[in-house]
């Protein structure tokens, strides 16, 4: 059984890997993808997963970034919303799943098109001098909704 140092130095690895989930959300919708990468470990990998297929590795901070910024500047407008998540801890590491609704709003042909994707994330995480930090990302893009926007 757990005492109540344990339980709170538990919570409060919780909130903060709840937290720098929910702040690389953020930076993508600022396309701030340099601070983004800064949530990664140097030689973090990000791997992505669309239709059931693999797609892209990213390995170190520098190609995450730039991959990220190459996506990001696609779009006029990037909005994440963070819903569940789970996370196990295990002393300085941690696992966890969380799923995040993206919407995209971006030119295509002339159109303006909004792309809503459903996305869940299974993060492994280390903690860093004090600091829980992403090891390995496997973004998997479950579904995609594509419609035009009409603006009066």
């Amino acid at each position: 059984m757990k005492n109540d140092k344990q339980i709170s130095s538990e919570m409060a690895d919780r909130m903060a890997i709840k937290n720098s989930v929910d702040t690389f959300s953020i930076l993508a919708d600022q396309k701030e993808t340099q601070k983004q990468t800064l949530l990664f470990t140097e030689d973090a990998i990000v791997e992505s997963v669309s239709q059931g297929r693999p797609g892209t590795i990213l390995k170190g901070r520098k190609q995450i970034g730039d991959a990220f910024a190459a996506f990001l500047a696609l779009f006029d407008t990037v909005y994440h919303i963070n819903g569940q998540q789970t996370v196990t801890i295990n002393g300085d590491k941690a696992h966890g799943i969380s799923y995040c609704l993206v919407t995209l709003i971006g030119n295509e042909n002339g159109k303006k098109m909004k792309t809503t994707l459903g996305v869940y994330y299974n993060d492994d995480f280390v903690k860093k001098d004090n600091q829980w930090l992403i090891s390995k990302r496997v973004s998997t893009f479950a579904w995609q909704d594509k419609t035009e926007l009409a603006f009066n």
